[in-house]
């Protein structure tokens, strides 16, 4: 009999940024907080790990310190980006006016799926 391992990805020790983060937070003296589907992290990171992490495409500023996944948002209403497809159960973010209008247009290029609605 053989005996197969699988590689198992620990997700709290290797995450890959575009695909299990829904967005992060800058805190002081380079504490990053990332948010996943299921999870919080927070790692201390250097001055170039940050900028390189603030200038990825696939996140976007909505405030001075937190940036969000674009492609992970599911609905964006009343000034909440929600990030899950049950809105009572998933991670959401609050958003203004201007920056809500400006994911929406990014939001809508980036849109191929039909689950995903946008509402003023």
């Amino acid at each position: 009999m053989m005996n197969v391992v699988l590689s198992e990805r620990n997700v709290y020790e290797d995450f890959e940024l575009e695909s299990d983060v829904l967005y992060f937070k800058l805190g002081m003296q380079g504490l990053v907080s990332f948010h996943g589907r299921n999870y919080n992290i927070k790692k201390r990171m250097t001055a170039e790990q940050i900028a390189q992490l603030t200038n990825e495409s696939s996140f976007y500023p909505i405030s001075s310190n937190c940036y969000i996944n674009i492609g992970k948002i599911k609905t964006i209403e009343g000034g909440t980006i929600f990030f899950g497809s049950d809105i009572s159960e998933s991670k959401q973010v609050s958003v203004n006016r201007r920056k809500q209008y400006v994911i929406q247009q990014l939001f809508s290029q980036r849109a191929s799926s039909k689950d995903l609605r946008i509402t003023p």
